[in-house]
């Protein structure tokens, strides 16, 4: 499916006797696009001809944000395969004698995203109903399927967790949970890495509570640990939420230990390997397929799985695989499919402040590409907005999209079916940059809730003047 050079350069004014006249789609947009700050684009085209039926700023490479995740999936797709599954492995390097194995065990993380404690746990009772209750030699993790990154993106707030570290042994998204909960005079903190059935301690990560107003969190790396602290004026009575981990063998080997030692193995402290020994599998745990985790992550936005399904496809590929260079090596990806320049990825997740494609790059890998593997089926439905920013309630219109949000960025990409049936692509791209370099490092800055609001409803009324065509 190709766009002729004359559907490439066409502009949203040559497309205005397309539009029914006298309806909201006879210049409603115009209205609601001068009350954004910032620069709009968006394409829309026809999903079978690949004809463009309307666009603004066509050409402009935006930030994506977590669009670019359907990206990442016809990256990934293409290369893995549906049916691919990430494998995490106990590894013994000699034999087991007497319950005791006469060599060193080494769990081996092989890039999965959705590892979770629970599984750890079903590891070790498989590890333990084998016999083995000891080992003579060490305890080693490994984590080099993936390249290390201590961070996704280097302008996010230091306590997100959506921003934590990658590497090729992920657990619970690499986040460690903190609570708090108001005791008398004082206050009790902890930091788990709870499952849904296991929640052992986190020893690798601690927290201490601090007498200010701000930062409302700090945060240092040493000696093996990971040291939080928290502006107690900046909690409730109780409460909790999900920390980043940056030492993510580290918190794996511990809470795996920690997990083994429940069921009556005794295992050394853990300690990180960098090339992976040789030995046999004594226990695998294999994830979901990769269609079903792809899924997940459209429906959750997941950064870190983006990621290491990128990373994982580039280093299948053959191509660098490292944070930035992974991003770029899906462009080049991208570019020999498309033809173009592919956009400027600098990562998979879309969180990188220096990520940037157009939405008529967006609309041809998806009208390109996606069909064939299945990407509308990946994504999730999309909630039409009301002129208040309200969900409006029992929508007839069929819409797949997968959205973004950033500070001061919205973007949303997907299919939509018309009401006279017709299959339509699209993409729109919202961003005020200015705004976003201003309030860079904050979490929630000062009207950007408001912005992002303003955007969806904007975003809703061109899905509405779309399904007319």
């Amino acid at each position: 499916m190709q766009f002729s050079r004359r559907q490439m350069i066409f502009g949203a004014g040559a497309l205005a006797c397309a539009i029914p006249r006298g309806s909201w789609a006879a210049g409603g947009a115009d209205g609601l696009i001068g009350g954004l700050s910032g620069d709009v684009s968006y394409v829309v085209a026809d999903l079978a001809s690949g004809k463009k039926l309307e666009a603004r700023g066509a050409e402009k490479a935006m930030p994506p944000a977590s669009t670019v995740k359907a990206i990442t999936s016809l990256y990934a797709l293409e290369a893995l395969g549906g049916g691919y599954r990430f494998a995490t492995r106990l590894i013994a390097t000699g034999p087991i004698s007497g319950g005791v194995l006469q060599g060193d065990l080494v769990l081996a993380g092989g890039g999965d995203p959705t590892l979770t404690t629970d599984d750890l746990g079903d590891m070790a009772a498989r590890l333990a109903a084998i016999g083995l209750r000891g080992v003579s030699g060490r305890f080693l993790v490994w984590g080099g399927a993936l390249p290390y990154a201590p961070e996704i993106a280097g302008d996010q707030p230091i306590h997100v967790g959506y921003n934590p570290a990658i590497s090729g042994l992920i657990l619970n998204f690499n986040r460690v949970h903190f609570e708090w909960r108001r005791a008398g005079q004082g206050w009790q903190v902890g930091m788990d890495a709870r499952g849904e059935r296991f929640q052992p301690k986190a020893f690798t990560a601690e927290v201490a509570l601090a007498n200010r107003k701000s930062p409302l969190f700090t945060y240092a790396n040493s000696g093996g640990k990971e040291h939080w602290t928290v502006a107690a004026s900046g909690l409730n009575k109780h409460g909790s939420r999900w920390l980043p981990v940056r030492n993510p063998d580290a918190y794996a080997g511990d809470v795996f230990q920690t997990l083994a030692r429940a069921q009556g193995i005794a295992l050394p402290a853990p300690g990180s390997v960098r090339d992976l020994p040789g030995g046999t599998v004594l226990v695998e745990h294999r994830s979901e397929q990769l269609g079903t985790i792809l899924r997940g992550m459209m429906k959750y936005s997941t950064n870190v799985t983006a990621e290491a399904v990128g990373m994982t496809t580039s280093v299948a590929r053959g191509m660098p695989a490292a944070r930035g260079q992974s991003g770029a090596s899906m462009g080049q990806w991208l570019a020999s499919r498309l033809g173009g320049s592919g956009g400027q990825f600098a990562d998979h997740s879309g969180l990188g402040a220096e990520t940037r494609v157009s939405a008529q790059e967006m609309v041809r890998a998806l009208a390109q590409l996606g069909p064939a593997m299945g990407l509308r089926d990946l994504m999730k439905g999309f909630d039409l907005r009301d002129d208040a920013g309200r969900k409006i309630q029992n929508q007839t219109l069929d819409i797949a999209a997968k959205t973004g949000t950033l500070n001061f960025a919205s973007s949303l990409a997907g299919y939509m079916t018309g009401r006279n049936g017709r299959q339509l692509v699209f993409a729109i791209m919202t961003a005020d940059m200015n705004q976003r370099r201003r309030t860079a490092g904050q979490e929630t800055p000062a009207g950007s809730r408001e912005w992002i609001r303003r955007s969806k409803i904007l975003q809703s009324r061109l899905l509405e003047r779309w399904s007319a065509l």
